[in-house]
């Protein structure tokens, strides 16, 4: 799928939260920020970090994340299927001041490697993923907050099949997540 459905989807999708918030004209400007860590990369011996701005009922998000995928999701002989992720998401809040729930969408770049049993050899594959996900925030302390979440996540372009010595892997073209991230709101 051409990145340019990927713009459009995004696109679309701010401009349909966007029209929702009708009294986003007439109200100052709500500005801030915060950071944000996931559970699920850690306990795969990876990170996740979020550094986010917000405007409105917007957030934008800059996500950078290693993780190791689970070992029962590989197919059998796979294993060590380690992904670094940048990604971009654009997020809306109904509520104001970045609580309650939230949808979202944006672009993923899966920079990744595979290794199977019988091979003695790593490759790397990349893919481009759209992800639509939603979650909700709840500030528990101060500005500290809870972030349970999940997404789908739609490979659109890349690597359809990696060659690991004389076997192939075949990524998942559509993936589902769910954690629970812990977030600072400045």
């Amino acid at each position: 799928m051409p990145v340019k459905y990927i713009l459009f989807a995004i696109l679309f999708t701010c401009s349909v939260a966007w029209g929702q918030s009708s009294d986003s004209v007439t109200m100052s400007s709500i500005k801030t920020g915060g950071i944000e860590l996931d559970a699920l990369p850690y306990i795969s011996g990876g990170y996740y970090g979020s550094v986010w701005y917000g405007v409105d009922h917007f957030r934008f998000r800059g996500v950078i994340t290693k993780t190791t995928v689970p070992q029962f999701i590989l197919p059998e002989g796979f294993k060590n299927n380690r992904l670094n992720v940048i990604a971009f998401i654009v997020d809306y809040f109904p509520q104001q001041e970045f609580r309650g729930w939230w949808i979202g969408s944006g672009v993923e770049i899966w920079n990744a490697t595979i290794e199977h049993e019988n091979e003695s050899v790593a490759p790397s594959y990349s893919n481009t993923v759209f992800t639509v996900g939603g979650g909700y925030v709840w500030k528990f302390y101060k500005n500290f907050y809870l972030n349970p979440w999940a997404a789908g996540h739609l490979m659109v372009a890349g690597d359809r099949a990696v060659a690991v010595g004389s076997w192939s892997y075949k990524p998942a073209v559509f993936t589902g997540e769910m954690s629970l991230k812990v977030g600072w709101h400045f």
